[in-house]
């Protein structure tokens, strides 16, 4: 499917950990030629950096002083992005569960989410991009052309996440108590909770493979190009 004489929309998935939404992003942004937003990389680079300052987490006002003398950047390759700390490329690092468990808690601060929805918007205000995240059709791109919330069933997504990592036995369990508490973090925080925008399409993968959840979402597309 290719795209380059149309307009660029600007399509937005969101959805829980483990549902594929990142996959399905990234597979679909390779196919249209588009931009691949990742705003969960966003805040993982800023709790690695975070991590790497000995800042708290909870430091709300340390954390937001800290974003805003940061720089990080996402670069499309052929396998996902490349994501750049202060020109460092942390690609690896940043998916380490230590950083995954900051960025969960560092996303809950209203002044730093404010910074980061005010960069991704710069990053995708001219169109041709699919961002993935947890709040971009409700709050990022509430006028996004296409938006897709989706989920999975809990025990899905934690066995797809302990396969992605080939985790068993003590570090299964913790990864899965992990997402189970970030998730109840992400649908009960103050501040742009996870749920799915009114307009949006929501999709439960949990019987569904990759092909078939990208080939729904392909769909939706097409019928926003015009066939």
């Amino acid at each position: 499917m290719t795209e380059s004489s149309a307009r660029k929309l600007i399509i937005a998935i969101d959805g829980p950990a483990g549902a594929g939404k990142s996959t399905i992003a990234s597979r679909l942004a390779r196919k249209l030629g588009y931009a691949n937003l990742e705003s969960g990389a966003m805040y993982r680079a800023l709790a690695l950096k975070a991590i790497l300052r000995d800042l708290s987490f909870d430091d709300e006002a340390a954390l937001v002083q800290l974003a805003q003398k940061s720089r990080i950047q996402l670069e499309p390759t052929s396998t996902g992005n490349r994501v750049l700390l202060d020109g460092t490329d942390v690609t690896l690092r940043v998916r380490e569960a230590d950083v995954t468990e900051g960025a969960s808690r560092v996303s809950v601060h209203p002044q730093v989410r404010a910074w980061m929805v005010a960069r991704q918007q710069e990053l995708g205000a001219k169109g041709g991009v699919v961002m993935e995240g947890r709040d971009i059709g409700t709050k990022v791109f509430p006028q996004a052309d296409v938006k897709i919330f989706l989920d999975a069933d809990p025990v899905v997504r934690e066995q797809r996440r302990l396969q992605q990592q080939n985790l068993r036995g003590n570090a299964a369990q913790a990864t899965a108590a992990e997402l189970r508490e970030r998730d109840q973090r992400d649908r009960t925080r103050t501040v742009s909770p996870l749920q799915p925008a009114a307009d949006a399409l929501v999709l439960d993968s949990t019987s569904m493979s990759e092909d078939e959840v990208l080939r729904r979402v392909e769909e939706l597309v097409h019928s926003k190009l015009g066939g």
